[in-house]
């Protein structure tokens, strides 16, 4: 009782954060909640920063909450609708994921960049933007100041993504009467779930698809989350083979995080469910909760960030980020026409 009681006074600060960040996200979606919430965190910080009352309750928002976010997430996913239907995308995204991770490897090893830091961004730009760093960050025991120097870069390359790829789209040549090619595109191309549905839903009012490009782009992007299992995991056991080495004492089953174990029991449970016809809508406030999770984490984050800092070592993890997107933009493209799908 008393360790809940510490908690209240940063679980509360961070719940101030995140309900008008959610409120906001909803209102521009292409920013979403999240960069709102560990902008204004950030900001707070800045101008006074919080009290020692409430660093207890901040520091399990950033750790804790995000964890049950992800294990909330995974009710987002059945397993048998998002294979079914991402197989035709299955090859580009293995290609676009092995990519930006490859990217993001040699240019940490070039350009000497935190390998925290440049691990989330290749992961936040391979897979799903901050879901994926959300999920990586306590694997690689990543600070608070990893993770926000990460979601910023997304976050700049997800607004970029849906300003111009739908410019980019028409540009190259994409079929206009259908919205398979773009949507693939978008799924496979664009980091975070709130830009793939900008730039998808700005394609199909601009050739008047209706929500078939929308439709195509969310499938494929679910797809993409599912490799969030693999890679935590390896992460994972990469982690504790690292720490284990150090001590002398490493266990394989240390190595799995039970905080992505419930995210796949989390999965199988909606696989199943809506198998024996349990609506889909059924897990939607579930989902909800999860952004909603994921919001606040991000409010503490914030919180415990020191944006000047950031500011003043953001130019390599940028870097990081341009080269990661823009080989993940081309590597998408060349297998869509390798493929014929455009």
């Amino acid at each position: 009782m008393q360790s809940i009681q510490k908690n209240i006074p940063g679980i509360v600060m961070c719940l101030a954060i995140a309900i008008p960040s959610w409120l906001l996200g909803k209102l521009v979606p292409v920013i979403g909640g999240p960069v709102f919430s560990i902008l204004i965190g950030m900001v707070i910080t800045m101008l006074r920063a919080p009290g020692s009352a409430c660093k207890p309750g901040i520091n399990f928002v950033s750790k804790k909450v995000l964890q049950a976010a992800v294990v909330l997430l995974g009710f987002g996913l059945n397993l048998n609708v998002v294979l079914q239907t991402g197989k035709q995308s299955l090859p580009i995204i293995v290609c676009t994921i092995t990519t930006s991770l490859v990217v993001s490897y040699v240019l940490h090893k070039l350009l000497h960049i935190d390998s925290n830091t440049s691990t989330l961004i290749g992961v936040g730009s391979s897979i799903c933007g901050g879901s994926a760093i959300a999920a990586t960050a306590p694997v690689i025991h990543a600070d608070d100041e990893d993770v926000a120097q990460s979601i910023s870069v997304i976050f700049f390359f997800n607004v970029l993504a849906a300003l111009l790829f739908p410019v980019l789209g028409q540009a190259i040549g994409f079929d206009t009467a259908s919205g398979e090619a773009f949507g693939i595109f978008a799924g496979t191309a664009v980091n975070d779930t709130s830009s793939v549905t900008a730039a998808a839903s700005t394609w199909d009012s601009m050739w008047n698809l209706g929500s078939q490009t929308l439709d195509k782009a969310v499938t494929v992007k679910l797809t993409r989350t599912l490799a969030i299992i693999p890679i935590t995991l390896v992460l994972s056991l990469l982690q504790a083979k690292k720490e284990g080495n150090a001590k002398g004492d490493f266990r394989l089953k240390n190595a799995f995080p039970m905080f992505i174990l419930w995210f796949i029991c989390a999965s199988v449970i909606t696989t199943i469910c809506t198998s024996f016809g349990v609506p889909a809508a059924v897990f939607q406030p579930l989902k909800e909760l999860s952004k909603f999770f994921i919001i606040m984490a991000m409010a503490a984050i914030g919180l415990n960030s020191n944006l000047i800092k950031l500011v003043k070592s953001g130019g390599k993890p940028l870097l990081l980020g341009a080269c990661c997107w823009a080989s993940i933009t081309v590597v998408s493209l060349l297998m869509q026409h390798v493929m014929g799908i455009w």
